[in-house]
């Protein structure tokens, strides 16, 4: 795996290195040891998918409050999509900042979030699935967010008028700490 830190400290874009013969390749996609090596949360105790029927679906920006706070390990295995990060975490020194990548099926990336950010996505294509690992079980009492499009993190969706669903509408603005 290649690890490729971004512009939010603790967030990484994970590369398959991929091994290629007649057949087609093989790649390790997930390795708690080089996750400890890199500082990140080798923990993984669920598994999601999120199936996305329709081009411009918008899911986010969530994430879960303390004590079930969750890193999680996001890759988009069929279609495409926007996939952002939001560092909410006060001791950060990206506090408040966004980060965003394109996952695929074709590029097979995968984008690392620490505990303490918020994640969200926008479908680039029809019939987008997105598989998740994350470090926490779900806890609904804790799961909270902050809207999409909140000026406060200069995200550009790419897709104009976003189908989402009411709760992800009416999370509320950031405030900083």
């Amino acid at each position: 795996m290649i690890f490729r830190s971004t512009k939010l400290a603790g967030v990484f874009v994970i590369e398959l290195q991929q091994h290629r013969d007649e057949r087609g390749f093989f790649a390790r996609s997930w390795c708690s040891d080089e996750f400890i090596a890199h500082g990140l949360n080798p923990r993984l105790v669920q598994c999601n998918i999120s199936f996305n029927k329709a081009k411009g679906t918008l899911r986010g920006m969530h994430y879960q409050g303390k004590p079930f706070a969750e890193a999680k390990l996001v890759r988009c295995t069929r279609g495409s999509l926007f996939d952002v990060a939001i560092d909410l975490r006060p001791d950060s020194p990206t506090y408040g900042n966004a980060f965003s990548e394109v996952l695929s099926g074709d590029n097979r990336f995968a984008m690392y979030i620490p505990e303490g950010c918020a994640h969200g996505f926008q479908t680039l294509e029809d019939d987008t699935e997105v598989f998740y690992q994350m470090s926490e079980f779900y806890s609904p009492q804790h799961q909270t967010g902050v809207r999409y499009d909140d000026p406060a993190f200069g995200i550009h969706w790419p897709l104009a008028n976003p189908i989402m669903n009411d709760r992800d509408r009416t999370l509320p603005h950031f405030t900083k700490s």
